[in-house]
Order: structure tokens, then C-alpha cells, then sequence
């Protein structure tokens, strides 16, 4: 996520930690550092400008050049302006009508569709009803996603084929809401590849009937600056009430998610950071700016793990590994919860220094690696999978064959397991022996 902006500020802090004193001319050639890597993220150069300005004022004052640590209080300044210039605070949704609309605008292409089913999932979650309406009549393919999406997440879509008028379909939605008691409408629109008269005239008509609580623009990140303008446009015309970036996940350089809040004046309210449709989260400035300067997000991640991991299954592994009896069975059950949280780079990339460990680490081959091993484990009977002793080579030759992988590569996986468990059985050991002693080992193994 900004992983070149990433790089190059975290370059700039290592120099100013090493900085024994802290001066106007060391601290403006840092902040020209900065200045420099905001522009080539593609950030307004008026944010960018105002940005440093901000940092320097109070980076020279007598306090912070006094200071025993001024290298660090000068990142704490970045730092704090950094989460000023994402939002300072994060935005939920405004919901308070029966039913509430909400308006998902936005270019061609920038992932309208695609995230009004994520919306709709993350509001159910949060128990409402949502229903899908899909109002972009120019194109089939949106109606048929839509319709797609709503089979996986087995919510209602509202769909009128063949008809033409969107204020129609509108009025027709609102009246089946009311019928099937669903209090949440979230209307895909249509969207042009760019900003032209008819298609705003059309979502002014559409928000004079709905009166929808929400209007959200839907950005591409890696649109860049470019997205601010059209935030603007949209903006003008319809008084959005926040937006929602897509495609964190790719190769956005940060442009848009740093200048938007500045030139619009309106709050970034939910971030898409992969394909699937958990890949969806409300956006948090200060999160987002600890991400950015390599500081990981490790609230998300628990946030994550909660929403993922059952409590009770957990506690029941941490006894197994505790007495030594973790299985391959139980090390599938691992392998899946951790893909449930998202991908192996979205993960690693919260904890703290995350990015800087995923530096020469072949993302796609760790990937590709977890997927071989769930695949030899599912190959194995479950009496295999719970006494992995029983393996000899004619089994280790079948389940080798069954999982399109190498004997080799099961010997490998077979030779890690061993160790791992040998390592737990250890730990049980050195806790019972800390327990005797009358003390303590306290949170080797949290309960």
C-alpha cells in the first residue's frame, strides 16, 4: 500500500534520527525530502506545499530544537500532520431513514459494483438489511455482476431488465424495500468513462427522488491527483458526503487517499484493499498513516484476526500445542483461518516494519506455497492427518499423487511439521516446570 511513498519517507526518518542536533537547514533539507516524495505520489502540490509548511513551523520552534530527542519529535510532527491531512477522524455512515439510500457514484471503472457488494456485506454484518438496486441501465454486464454478487452474499438484488428509466426502477425499489422490509438501499449507478452533462443531470434527478442519507464517490487509488478533480466535479454537483477508494491493493502511489480530504473538504469513509469481498474496511487516518510511514496497523490486524478467529477453536489449539498434541488437522485449520484474514502481504504489511520484511520476499511463491501445502494435507485421510507417524512411503507416494506435488515436497512439509511440534512439546515442558518452581512464565502462553 503507497509502497514507493512508504519507502521514501522512512528513508527520510532514518536521517533524521541520526541527527544529533536539529537545525533550520537540516530540517528544510528533510522536509525538501518530503516535499519531494508527496509530488511524486502525485499529491496536489497546493496540499503538498501547505503540508511542509505546517511541519516546519513547528518543527523549528525553540521547544523541538531543545528537545533531547529532536529527531524524533520531528517525525511526531509529520506524524501528526499526516493523520490532519488523511481526516484526522474516521467517518461512519450517516443511516437514519427507513429506508436509508445510499448513492454509489463514480467513473467507469473505478469499482462502483464491485464495492456496493462489499458495502452490502459489512452492512449486514453490522445488522441491517440491505438491498441492492441496480440502476445503470447503459450496461448489462453491471446488472448480471450485480446479480452475481448478490447470489454469493445471499442478498436481494433489485433489477429490472429492459427498462430505461431510472427514476422508474428508483421508485419501483423503494416500494419493494418497504414490502420486504429491507431498510438499506444501496443504488449502483451508471458511470461514464468521463464527467458529462446528461449522466449528472441523471444522478440529480435520482438523488431528488431517493433522498439518499449518503452519496459515495468511488475512486480509483491509482488514478491519483486526477481523482481529486473528479471528486470535485461530482462534488459540485451532487454535495457527495464521502468516498470510498478501490484498488489499495495495486499500485496507487497515495495521491488521492493525501489530497482529498484537503481540496474537498470531504472524509474518505471506506478503502477496498483486495478482490474478495472481505476485502473491505472503513478508512482510519490515523491507521492509514502509520501504514504509510512503516509503522504497521496492528489494531486492524486484531480487528482482523477477531472477526476471523473463533475464540473457543483457539483456546482449544493453544491447550493442544501446550500438551503437544497439535495435528495436521489443526495446522489445516490454522492455514485457513489465516487465509479468511486476507492475503500474506496485506497481513504481514500491518504488523510494525512489515514492509521492510516483505523486501526480496516473493509474495506470489509464499502464496502459491500455502495453497501446495493445504493441498497435501487434504490429500491425507483424516486418520493420516491426526497420526502423521503412519506415513510410510507407499501412503507418502499416494498423497504425493493426489495433490499434484512432489514426494519430496510432502518429505519437506512432513520434516517442518515434526519440528514445530518438538518445539511445542518443549514449551509444554519449560511451562510445567515454571509452574513447580512457583512461578512464572506469565503470557508464554496467554490465555
Amino acid at each position: 500500500m503507497f509502497e514507493s511513498l512508504s519507502n521514501k519517507l522512512q528513508n527520510v526518518f532514518r536521517n533524521l534520527r541520526g541527527l544529533g542536533k536539529i537545525s533550520e537547514s537540516n530540517v528544510s533539507d528533510s522536509l525538501r525530502e518530503v516535499r519531494l516524495a508527496l509530488l511524486d505520489a502525485d499529491v496536489n502540490f497546493k496540499v503538498a506545499r501547505d503540508f511542509i509548511d505546517k511541519i516546519k513551523d513547528k518543527a523549528i520552534g525553540q521547544q523541538v530544537i531543545q528537545s533531547i530527542h529532536p529527531g524524533q519529535q520531528v517525525i511526531k510532527i509529520i506524524q501528526d500532520e499526516l493523520v490532519v491531512l488523511l481526516g484526522s477522524e474516521s467517518k461512519g455512515l450517516e443511516l437514519s431513514g427507513n429506508p436509508a439510500c445510499i448513492l454509489m457514484v463514480g467513473l467507469h471503472g473505478s469499482g462502483k459494483t464491485t464495492s456496493s457488494g462489499k458495502l452490502a456485506r459489512l452492512l449486514e454484518k453490522q445488522g441491517r438489511s440491505p438491498l441492492l438496486v441496480a440502476v445503470d441501465v447503459y450496461r448489462p454486464a453491471a446488472m448480471d455482476q450485480l446479480e452475481s454478487l448478490g447470489q454469493k452474499l445471499n442478498i436481494p438484488v433489485f433489477v429490472r431488465r429492459g427498462e430505461t428509466d431510472v427514476i422508474k426502477i428508483a421508485r419501483e425499489a423503494l416500494n419493494y424495500a418497504q414490502v420486504q422490509q429491507r431498510n438499506t438501499l444501496i443504488f449502483d449507478t451508471a458511470g461514464r468513462l468521463q464527467i458529462d452533462e446528461p449522466l449528472v443531470q441523471e444522478l440529480v434527478r435520482l438523488k431528488e427522488l431517493v433522498k439518499p442519507q449518503e452519496i459515495l464517490l468511488v475512486l480509483d487509488a491509482a488514478t491519483g491527483q486526477e481523482a481529486v478533480n473528479v471528486a470535485t466535479h461530482f462534488d459540485q454537483a451532487l454535495n457527495i458526503t464521502g468516498a470510498i477508494l478501490t484498488k489499495l491493493d495495486g499500485d496507487a502511489r497515495g495521491g488521492a487517499a493525501l489530497s482529498l480530504k484537503s481540496v474537498t473538504g470531504k472524509p474518505i469513509k471506506f478503502m477496498g484493499v483486495g478482490e474478495k469481498l472481505e476485502d473491505f474496511e472503513p478508512f482510519h487516518p490515523e491507521r492509514m498513516a502509520t501504514r504509510i510511514l512503516g509503522m504497521g496497523d496492528v489494531v486492524s490486524l486484531v480487528e482482523k484476526a477477531a472477526e476471523n478467529v473463533d475464540i473457543d477453536d483457539a483456546q482449544r489449539l493453544e491447550e493442544k500445542m501446550r500438551k503437544g498434541q497439535f495435528t495436521l488437522e489443526d495446522f489445516l485449520e490454522q492455514l485457513r483461518a489465516m487465509k479468511k484474514m486476507g492475503s500474506l502481504e496485506s497481513i504481514v504489511g500491518m504488523l510494525p516494519g512489515g514492509s521492510n520484511m516483505l523486501k526480496g520476499v516473493d509474495i506470489n511463491k509464499s502464496e502459491k506455497e500455502f495453497k501446495r501445502m493445504e493441498a497435501m494435507i487434504c490429500a491425507m485421510t483424516p486418520k493420516e492427518r491426526r497420526h502423521p507417524q503412519i506415513l510410510n512411503a507407499r501412503r507418502r507416494l499416494r498423497i504425493a499423487g493426489g495433490s499434484g506435488v512432489k514426494v519430496s515436497e510432502l518429505n519437506n512439509l512432513m520434516n517442518r511439521f515434526s519440528q514445530m511440534q518438538q518445539m511445542m512439546k518443549k514449551m509444554g515442558k519449560l511451562q510445567k516446570m515454571m509452574g513447580r518452581m512457583g512461578g512464572a512464565a506469565p503470557g508464554l502462553f496467554p490465555r
